[in-house]
């Protein structure tokens, strides 16, 4: 049986989750003198490190309150994570295979589009989380201080998790259909630094656009779609004419799609691609976190 959560439930929740940000900030204030330095706002002053390490508990609190309340009072819970890779697998193998040849014959197409729609499910699901993720937030921003960058970046991270678990079905489903595991396979981890960069990056980006204009909400989905099929995560970029293979690749999830394969199956690693992938992947993160960092100031009074 499911539970409507009534308004009031949730105002309560949202006082709770008030009143523990205010608790962060009255044990770091205990901790430091009370002299107040103001200084000139400066670019990346957003991503302060050190201001990070200080509200990490904060950090943990929303991404664990993020993951409980997604898969609270769910029939079979996280399974959720697994169960929208395979089935659009299934569904793109019935339809894309049967039309003709869409991938290197050496990796069954079935495991082809699993390990990039495995990938492609944590992008969409990071990006469209962080994007509404100040929205969600709203009674936190407008109550009390903290590093606002932290709301997004706790949506990634509780995203994390889908991925961990999407990762280990897409190893159960290596050794379902034979395949062999090299040494590569570790370099998974460094793969997913760009794509880390890549999904911070517009999701702070949408997020801090969202704030003001809610026209977000109707153009991300939109454009989310057309980035999947721009994207080579149900064929790969060797059926592309030769003459338009620079375009796709300007695409940073090409590179890092096509070399996180490369790393699953043991082939060889396509570096340029991967290059470009990185450079825009980390342009987009640093450009985001400039446009934040211009925007923050309006949000409590916007939003």
């Amino acid at each position: 049986m499911f539970k409507e959560v009534s308004t009031e439930e949730s105002l309560v929740s949202a006082q709770n989750t008030a009143e523990t940000v205010s608790s962060f900030n009255a044990a770091l204030t205990s901790q430091k003198s009370s002299t107040v330095i103001i200084e000139p706002a400066r670019f990346l002053s957003s991503l302060n490190i050190r201001h990070f390490w200080e509200y990490r508990e904060l950090f943990y609190f929303l991404a664990l309150r993020d993951i409980k309340i997604r898969y609270k009072q769910t029939l079979i819970g996280v399974a959720w994570v697994l169960l929208q890779p395979i089935i659009t697998t299934v569904i793109f193998t019935t339809i894309f295979f049967r039309l003709g040849q869409t991938q290197n014959s050496e990796i069954p197409y079935p495991l082809f589009a699993f390990s990039g729609f495995t990938l492609w499910t944590f992008v969409n699901s990071a990006i469209s989380n962080s994007s509404f993720s100040l929205i969600n937030h709203s009674n936190l921003i407008t109550k009390v201080f903290f590093p606002r960058l932290i709301i997004p970046m706790s949506a990634v991270g509780a995203t994390l998790l889908d991925l961990l678990l999407g990762f280990c079905g897409l190893l159960v489903a290596m050794v379902f259909y034979g395949m062999s595991f090299h040494w590569q396979i570790l370099l998974v981890f460094v793969l997913m630094i760009p794509v880390l960069a890549l999904s911070l990056g517009l999701g702070i980006f949408f997020a801090a656009l969202n704030v003001k204009y809610r026209d977000v909400k109707y153009i991300l989905p939109f454009g989310l779609q057309i980035f999947l099929f721009i994207s080579p995560v149900f064929y790969s970029l060797d059926i592309l004419p030769e003459d338009a293979l620079w375009m796709w690749k300007l695409n940073p999830l090409a590179g890092i799609l096509e070399n996180f394969r490369a790393a699953l199956f043991g082939q060889h690693f396509d570096f340029l691609s991967l290059s470009v992938s990185c450079v825009i992947s980390f342009s987009v993160f640093f450009l985001a976190i400039y446009v934040f960092h211009q925007m923050e100031d309006h949000f409590a009074d916007v939003i």
